[in-house]
């Protein structure tokens, strides 16, 4: 069985990038090699990826040009959040002591079915929920 990972707000940031070419290589090789079916995002990280690439990037994309992208990055599974998904994420942030925010990534990661979540804000090697946190940039 293939492992299906959940790409976080900051991988899909470093597709855009241009003043982290490291992370934006890694970021571009990691998507770029895998089937699509494998990766799963959120409506929320969605939202945060259109907020982060025209209004945090030392050189934000144009309103236009991010919203193509997030109608590309949607044709990915999006996970809905619903009230089911809100509660379960404010007690995973209580017994995992998270933030509301990255316990509600990690359990739309786990209701996706995914088993690895890729970010760089949690600890990586961690494992909440069923999903194994790694660190691509690591």
């Amino acid at each position: 069985m293939t492992s299906r990972w959940f790409l976080d707000t900051n991988v899909l940031v470093y597709l855009f990038d241009v003043h982290e070419p490291a992370k934006r290589s890694i970021a571009q090789n990691l998507i770029g090699s895998q089937d699509p079916a494998r990766f799963a995002v959120s409506a929320q990280v969605l939202g945060e990826f259109y907020v982060t690439v025209t209004r945090k990037l030392r050189h934000p994309l144009n309103a236009p040009t991010a919203r193509t992208a997030v109608s590309q990055l949607a044709q990915l599974p999006v996970i809905a959040t619903d009230l089911p998904l809100v509660r379960a994420a404010m007690e995973t942030a209580e017994k995992a002591r998270l933030s509301y925010w990255d316990a509600l990534i990690v359990e739309a990661a786990a209701s996706s079915g995914c088993d690895r979540l890729l970010t760089e804000d949690m600890n990586a090697g961690e494992t909440i929920r069923g999903v194994q946190i790694v660190n691509p940039f690591a």
